[in-house]
């Protein structure tokens, strides 16, 4: 069943999040009104937050004045979705959970799409619960294995099932599409590659959709973005990850310190680089991004790179330096300190 998505079209929806700080960054740089042209952006949902309080930001720049005409769309229809429309030259900017895969390097490239890919910040992928579950804490991998693997599909229905000691209860899953980066990540992660999660659970494209799902469920089970939990902690209970190691919630410092394993994962922004050299308003916009997203992807409820990972960025976006530095699927297990070599490599 699916929840049907809600999108927020054009500008600065739904984003409380403080930009006071902000507004000492310096202002945009001088845009001709002739040199105006719309602004596209789609994608992940998880990174969703990030743009919106960004764009949020940007308006409230004194330049902006000076673009009072600029048209900047910002969407979400998942990772995979947003790619497709990317590759297809319909937007200039995705929003992405997971690196580009092979098939959509093979589109972008038919397309003559060239593409920068930015590292933005670090996500911890966060399983959840209702708060009146009062059974579980934590959860090995194999127990999501359990709960999730294709062959789990209309034969593992109850909490019983995963664990012996849990009630029998109806076990409800609440997760991302198909075409979610997320949904990548997490079959990846606890399925191993080339393996399906099974069909038969509630889905949406909308990150919101599913918290309140789960709110209202008491035998809810689900796995979303560490942003939408961290904003709904009063309607949701995270649930510890354990991988051999004992259970680890997901925060910030067992991010840092490389100990929620295997939901850490960093995400991104792919700039369309002929557009961005062709449309000053689309650099500027990029630019600013740069500047202001390390303190707001913290007030949004990520991780921020290190301040050497946004500097090589904006080295990178600087030097239109196009391509990707991974191998065409999602990157499990990978650190910080590991994402930051692998940007050097531009350099």
């Amino acid at each position: 069943m699916e929840i049907p998505i809600k999108c927020y079209f054009l500008n600065f929806k739904r984003v409380g999040v403080a930009i006071a700080s902000l507004l000492m960054l310096p202002a945009c740089s001088q845009v001709s009104s002739n040199d105006i042209k719309p602004i596209k952006v789609d994608g992940s949902s998880t990174v969703y937050p990030i743009t919106q309080a960004v764009l949020k930001a940007y308006q409230q720049q004194p330049a902006w004045k000076q673009v009072k005409d600029l048209s900047i769309e910002d969407n979400f229809s998942g990772t995979g979705g947003g790619f497709k429309k990317f590759c297809d030259g319909e937007t200039d900017i995705n929003a992405a959970s997971r690196p580009i895969m092979i098939e959509e390097m093979a589109a972008c490239n038919q397309n003559q799409v060239r593409y920068i890919e930015i590292p933005i910040a670090f996500d911890a992928l966060t399983v959840v619960v209702n708060p009146k579950n009062n059974w579980t804490n934590t959860l090995t991998v194999t127990q999501l294995q359990t709960a999730w693997e294709a062959k789990a599909e209309g034969k593992i229905t109850q909490w019983n099932q995963v664990d012996p000691t849990y009630p029998n209860n109806p076990l409800n899953l609440y997760g991302p599409d198909k075409k979610s980066g997320t949904y990548d990540y997490f079959r990846e992660a606890v399925l191993g590659p080339n393996q399906d999660t099974r069909q038969d659970y509630v889905f949406s494209a909308d990150d919101e959709a599913l918290v309140n799902g789960v709110s209202q469920d008491p035998n809810a089970l689900a796995y979303f973005g560490y942003a939408y939990y961290e904003q709904n902690q009063d309607k949701l209970k995270a649930v510890g990850i354990d991988n051999g190691q004992g259970g680890v919630l997901p925060s910030r410092e067992t991010v840092e310190a490389n100990q929620y394993k295997p939901l850490t994962r960093p995400l991104f922004i792919y700039v369309n680089a002929k557009r961005a050299q062709e449309n000053p308003a689309l650099e500027d916009f990029v630019k600013f991004y740069l500047e202001a997203v390390p303190e707001l992807v913290t007030q949004v409820g990520y991780i921020p790179l290190s301040e050497e990972g946004y500097h090589l960025a904006k080295i990178q976006f600087q030097r239109f330096e196009v391509g990707t530095v991974f191998d065409g699927k999602p990157q499990i297990d990978l650190t910080i300190g590991e994402l930051l070599r692998k940007q050097a490599k531009f350099q």
